[in-house]
Order: C-alpha cells, then structure tokens, then sequence
C-alpha cells in the first residue's frame, strides 16, 4: 500500500449504497446543525473505499458546497500529522532522545526552579504521552499578546503532578514541545514537517498558514465576536496557534481528507516493502511506528507517544481494535487508524461554525462513534 498512490478525489462507484448507514448518519447530523458539511474517507484493504463529501461550508443558502478535497482546519489534528510525526522522523533519524529533559532543549524551563523542583524530571516522552504533569489548558491569550510572551508563559507553569503520575491532554505541553523540536531541528517546525513528512508523502494539500488567496476555499469555523472580531476562515481557530503566527506544536495545520489518507496510508504501511521491485523506501519504520502507538503511564490511559488510542467510550466507536491509533480536533475533525484491521477514517467538519458554545455543535460527540460504527460494519 504506498501512499503516493491514493487517487486525490471520486468515491469509487456505487459506495453510497454500500456505505448508506454512513451517509444517513451523516446526512441527520446535518440535519440537527451538528456541522454545515463535512468530507470524509475510508482507506481499507489497501486502497481508497470511500471518499466524499456532504453539506456546505456554512448554513447560508447558497454557500459553497463541500468536495472530497475540501481543506479544513484540523486543530489538534497538529499533534499527530505534524508535531508527533516530525517527533517519530527524528527518534527514527537517532537525532531524538525521548528521555531528554525538557530543560536542557528549552533552559527556561527550568531556570529560576528550585533544584528538586519537579520541573527538572519532565521529559520529552511526558510532553508526548501527556503525563507531564503541566495543566490541560490554561487561557494565556486573555493575558498576552506576542508569541514570546506565549512560550514564557508555558515554560513558567508549574506542575500539577509528578511527571508519569497523572495523564492529562495538555496543550501548553505540546506548544512546548514543538518549540523544543525547534531546538532539535534548527528551523521552524512548520518549515521541517512540510519538507520532510508532506513533501515525500505528496501531502500537496497540508500545511500551515493558507495563502490568503486560498481562504475563501476553505470553510470557516467562528463568527469570533470575542477576541479577533472577525469570521475566522483561512486562518488558524486556536487562540494560541493564532498568537504563535498561525503555527504551533498544537494546533494550526490544514489539511483535507486525501492528504490524511496519505498519512495514515504511511502508518499502515510501516516497514520494508514487499516484492522485488524497487521503490523509494518508507518514511516511518515498523519498530517506529509500534513504539509510538504503545499506551503510556498511568495505567488506565488510552494515550500513547502523541497518538491516542482506543478507550471504552471511544469516539472511534466499538469495532476500531486496541492496536489503533488516532487523534480528534477540537473544530470537528478526527482520524482513526486501525493497525491490526488496515483500515483507516478520516472525518472533516467545521462544527464549531458559527459558535463553537452551541449545544448542536456538541452533537459531534455523539456522531463520531455512530460514523465509525457504521463504517467499520460496512466493511
């Protein structure tokens, strides 16, 4: 399965009769303002099974109709196609060591800190599996105004847990984190990733920071009345990725569906190539990939290095295996990767449009299971 080979748009024929539990799901989430629209495609069996798109970008009449290769804001999306993924390239490359000490990439971490503070334990695989002990989320846009201003407040937090005691998502973790893959690669993170991961995977279509001549072609995902006043479309969701420039190690990617089946096409297909002919070798190795997925301390989290995986009330729904590996965005977006079924779903939406506070916008948490289940029974 190569991922260079994933044709970039069309169902194949007759897949919306195969798939209708997945459409009628879809087509009712609509209905109830879930989302305006969303795009959405299966890989499986080592190719492209489904891949389409329902509704529009907004709810205005006459708006434009969403395509299989409609690019959205993928929010936390980030932190698995870019940050964990430029973080496996790198552990693969021997240029990073996950038992680093966050302090010695970004010394302001620790500077200041008393000498058994437990600052000075977090490590690079805590930032990655999300048990550093650093809070979840904390509103610092309210507050500052500059992307350095940002970084220091993030490197000031104190810890709320021993690091490897406590599993909490954490994006101030992963905005440092990013910035610590700087350090390792000695350029932008969105600058690496785009040369390294998208450009030999043919992920034409991802990137941070849309020309702004593209905006208008991709869906909005606020009508933002609080800090930028403005509708949000084309530009980054994420308060804090907004203040990072549009690029943080947390949020800020666009991508669309086709381009992410390229990426979990990668992951499934991890290893030496079968066959005698001759072709240009993968990008993440088996050994690689297993050490990534594998579930982290403490015990009871579903979080492996960058990568979530399947938990009781999942959103992956009841059939994707304990081998998967996936990821959701807080603007409506997912992608489940199943590495013992070869099967992978990517789901696109804006249902954060026009306020992300909505009560059908929190639809979404009902309809993703009921998506993958009935994909996954479609099979």
């Amino acid at each position: 399965m190569d991922s260079e080979t994933i044709p970039p748009s069309a169902p194949p024929a007759g897949s919306r009769g195969r798939f209708a539990a997945v459409y009628r799901v879809l087509d009712d989430a609509i209905a109830a303002r879930a989302f305006p629209g969303c795009a959405f495609g299966v890989l499986a069996g080592g190719k492209v099974v489904l891949q389409d798109a329902l509704g529009r970008f907004t709810y205005e009449e006459g708006a434009p109709a969403v395509t299989a290769e409609t690019i959205y804001d993928v929010a936390s999306l980030t932190k698995v196609a870019s940050t964990t993924a430029a973080a496996m390239l790198l552990y693969q490359r021997g240029l990073l060591d996950l038992d680093t000490p966050l302090g010695e990439l970004l010394p302001g971490f620790v500077v200041g800190r008393a000498p058994g503070d437990r600052a000075r334990h977090v490590k690079l695989r805590h930032l990655l599996a999300h048990n550093s002990g650093l809070p979840g989320y904390v509103d610092f846009f309210r507050t500052v105004t500059t992307p350095s201003a940002l970084y220091r407040a993030c490197l000031e937090l104190q810890l709320e847990a021993e690091p490897g005691a406590r599993a909490e998502y954490s994006d101030p973790g992963f905005i440092l984190l990013g910035k610590a893959l700087e350090v390792c690669t000695r350029e932008y993170l969105a600058t690496w990733v785009r040369r390294e991961v998208y450009q030999p995977l043919g992920m034409a279509a991802t990137g941070f920071c849309p020309p702004s001549a593209a905006c208008s072609s991709i869906p909005p995902t606020e009508e933002d009345t609080a800090l930028r006043h403005r509708r949000i479309q084309g530009e980054v969701q994420d308060e804090h990725a907004w203040l990072l420039k549009g690029a943080g190690g947390h949020a800020g990617l666009f991508s669309n569906v086709p381009d992410l089946l390229r990426l979990a096409a990668e992951i499934l297909g991890a290893g030496p190539k079968a066959g005698p002919e001759t072709r240009k070798p993968r990008l993440f190795d088996a050994a690689t990939v297993e050490l990534f997925a594998q579930r982290q301390s403490p015990e009871g989290s579903s979080r492996a290095l960058g990568w979530d995986t399947p938990s009781p009330d999942s959103t992956s729904g009841r059939h994707f295996s304990p081998r998967s590996i996936g990821h959701l965005g807080f603007s409506g977006c997912s992608l489940w990767i199943d590495r013992e079924a070869r099967v992978a779903v990517a789901l696109l939406t804006n249902r954060t449009w026009p306020d992300r506070l909505a009560a059908a916008s929190q639809l979404i948490r009902e309809i993703r299971p009921a998506f993958h289940d009935a994909v996954r029974e479609a099979l």
